[in-house]
């Protein structure tokens, strides 16, 4: 096994170009404040504005020069619309200094002649001024990531990149089958007799590696992917992790967070692992029989003050944190009885639509922090489970009326997507001064599938006896019906650039959910 790590170079694709896009000259702002240029000169005139030496560092990764836009501007009438919103920096700014908010400026420098597509200087955009997915220079991409796992420096993360990168190939369309064999291969010498999945062979089995491990073979599919999970060893294991305040360890002797919680819940539902806990689970001696007892309290618990969830109490709250609590509880049960009754709603509402910023459109995962592409799914897929829980069950999908807005600004986190995240070279990034990686491209995609599709909890089911989980598999979803102040308008991407829809809870598509849940099920015991 070669100890370096072999890149491939990528070769520039032709950029694809329908009837509806517009050239990039002739995109225009919907104001009458003039080009961008002037816009960020001002911008840059401000007392938080960085100086003439460091502009340099401004450039982004593709090259662009944010402060050199008249080259690709040109106030022409009859082109597309680009929102101030998203164009314009923001009108108010703390007169006081800090590195916080000079990388804050910065961050918002690199961005705007992204989203006034400028950044993107051979790409065209459709009417709404929106760039096009270059969805053959993700799938590329993905592809050499996929194959460099093989290499060593991959060695602590290798079920990581499978789960992002089959995700990421599942969200685009594409046939992940002909990986079967080989995720089936690369994944038995991560686990372990003893129970759970490592990072490579031979390595301590952690429920972070554990869960991506799982979900890569459900996304596989097949009786020999999903059979080769030792699920009695698996469950005596999960029985080791379980803590006396109701959460779950990394691993054995770890930290506990709530990331622990979330994956131990995908494992244990999706493989319909039994919920008492093992005869020799060290928790039995604090008094509990089953892995759900005092699951939900300890979530609770990890709320601060904010209306944010930390990882564990008493700490900070994160987006990524966040997700997993919501999702965790809504395994448990559904989703209007669980975050109702175990969170502030409307504190933690109130926390994560700060979380997005303007004119950027995207999620920062924590307080004073900067927008990064992969909170598009962290806290953009906190949203289709809190408006789940108030909007209570959809009995029927014939009940259903996607035609609604949303608790966040949908366009603005398409927009960053679209504008900021996309490297010329394929695959997705933080933000445009960053290079991208399959972690990044993964939950960015499921961030903008997310903002493509309506899920719902239908409660249409009675649970299944002696397996109060079922919940979590009684969701559906529908394709989302845009609305601005109540009435419908024009899809903000157009119909190529659609993905393929992901379960809100689990984070893989549909299907692979189902087949699943379907086979183990019906097992009778291990």
């Amino acid at each position: 096994m070669p100890s370096t790590l072999k890149i491939k170079p990528k070769r520039r694709k032709a950029i694809h170009k329908s009837k509806s896009r517009v050239p990039l000259k002739q995109l225009h702002r919907r104001d009458g404040y003039g080009s961008l240029t002037s816009c960020g000169k001002n911008y840059m005139a401000s007392d938080t504005a960085i100086g003439e030496d460091e502009q340099e560092e401004l450039i982004s990764r593709d090259g662009t020069d944010p402060l050199s836009l008249e080259a690709t501007f040109d106030q022409r009438q009859g082109g597309p619309q680009v929102p101030d919103l998203y164009t314009t920096p923001p009108p108010i700014k703390d007169s006081l200094t800090t590195d916080t908010s000079i990388s804050q400026d910065n961050t918002v420098q690199q961005c705007l002649p992204h989203l006034f597509a400028s950044g993107k200087s051979l790409l065209s955009v459709n009417a709404h001024g929106v760039p096009s997915l270059e969805r053959e220079g993700h799938v590329d991409f993905l592809h050499d990531a996929i194959e460099n796992a093989r290499y060593i420096p991959y060695d602590a993360v290798r079920p990581w990149v499978l789960y992002w990168s089959l995700t990421a190939f599942s969200l685009l369309g594409e046939n992940v089958e002909t990986y079967q064999q080989r995720v089936v291969e690369t994944l038995s010498v991560c686990q372990n007799l003893s129970g759970g999945f490592g990072a490579g062979h031979g390595q301590l089995s952690h429920v972070a590696t554990s869960y991506a491990a799982v979900l890569s073979l459900a996304i596989v599919g097949g009786s020999e992917s999903l059979d080769m999970i030792g699920r009695r060893a698996l469950w005596r294991w999960l029985g080791q992790l379980k803590q006396s305040d109701g959460g779950f360890s990394m691993c054995v002797g770890g930290e506990e967070d709530v990331r622990g919680a979330y994956c131990s819940m995908t494992i244990i539902s999706l493989l319909a692992l039994p919920l008492e806990l093992p005869p020799n689970a060290p928790t039995r001696a604090h008094g509990f029989t089953s892995f759900l007892d005092g699951l939900p309290e300890y979530l609770s618990r990890c709320q601060t003050f904010e209306g944010g969830i930390s990882g564990r109490p008493q700490s900070e709250a994160h987006g990524a944190y966040a997700f997993c609590a919501l999702a965790c509880l809504c395994i448990l049960g559904p989703p209007h009885e669980m975050l109702r009754k175990y969170l502030d709603l409307p504190l933690l509402i109130s926390w994560l639509s700060s979380r997005q910023h303007a004119p950027e459109g995207g999620f920062s995962g924590r307080t004073n922090k900067l927008v990064d592409g992969c909170y598009s799914h962290w806290v953009g897929g906190c949203w289709p489970l809190i408006e789940a829980a108030i909007k209570g069950s959809q009995p029927s999908a014939l009940t259903i009326t996607p035609k609604f807005g949303s608790l966040y600004n949908q366009e603005g986190l398409i927009r960053y997507i679209l504008s900021c995240c996309q490297a010329d070279d394929g695959g997705m990034r933080d933000k445009p001064s960053t290079y991208p990686d399959a972690y990044h491209t993964c939950y960015t995609l499921a961030g903008l599938s997310s903002t493509q599709y309506f899920s719902y909890y239908n409660g249409t089911r009675n649970a299944e006896a002696g397996y109060p989980l079922d919940s979590a598999f009684q969701w559906g979803f529908s394709k989302k019906s845009p609305q601005r102040d109540g009435n419908e308008e024009e899809e903000l991407v157009d119909a190529e650039d659609m993905l393929v829809s992901l379960h809100p809870i689990y984070v893989i598509p549909w299907g692979a959910v189902e087949r699943s849940h379907g086979l183990f099920s019906q097992k009778t015991g291990f």
